[in-house]
């Protein structure tokens, strides 16, 4: 795998700060880090793009790009708007791109509202419940499926 695109939704620039009993102490700019740092340990080489919107239309401009074909992986973390974003469920639809969506929580042991992911429908596959762990799961996931799906 050469190219992923990380893409964080609304809030996730407050991580760190920002309720961190839930989505833990690490900044984004950490979890970034902790990212790589996994990736490089694990012999995993590719190019990590990271962006964060807390714009819907941003966010589905950003997906939009990857029509192109150029990208192996979207990896979204699309925050609030994974329960109530049509648009960027349909936007995730419209790239044939692989795409798996991360949430730091447990979405299912917190609020009813959080248990619906429309934006899970327009993916792969979910991961949840990790903290930063998760980006690098999703990353290392898809290049093991490859590996052995041949």
């Amino acid at each position: 795998m050469n190219k992923v695109l990380v893409i964080n939704g609304p809030n996730l620039n407050l991580l760190g700060t920002r309720e961190p009993e839930i989505y833990g102490e690490h900044t984004l700019a950490e979890v970034e880090a902790i990212t790589l740092k996994l990736l490089k340990k694990n012999e995993i080489s590719c190019t990590v793009e990271w962006f964060q919107s807390n714009s819907e239309s941003e966010i589905v401009d950003k997906i939009q790009t990857l029509a192109n074909g150029k990208t192996d992986l979207l990896v979204i973390n699309p925050g609030a708007y994974s329960h109530t974003s049509v648009a960027i469920l349909d936007a995730l639809k419209s790239i044939s791109t692989a795409k798996i969506e991360v949430h730091l929580s447990h979405t299912l042991k917190r609020e009813e509202f959080r248990h619906k992911k429309l934006t899970a429908l327009g993916c792969d596959a979910v991961i949840e419940g990790l903290g930063p762990v998760g980006y690098f799961t999703a990353i290392s996931s898809q290049v093991y499926k490859r590996k052995f799906t041949k």
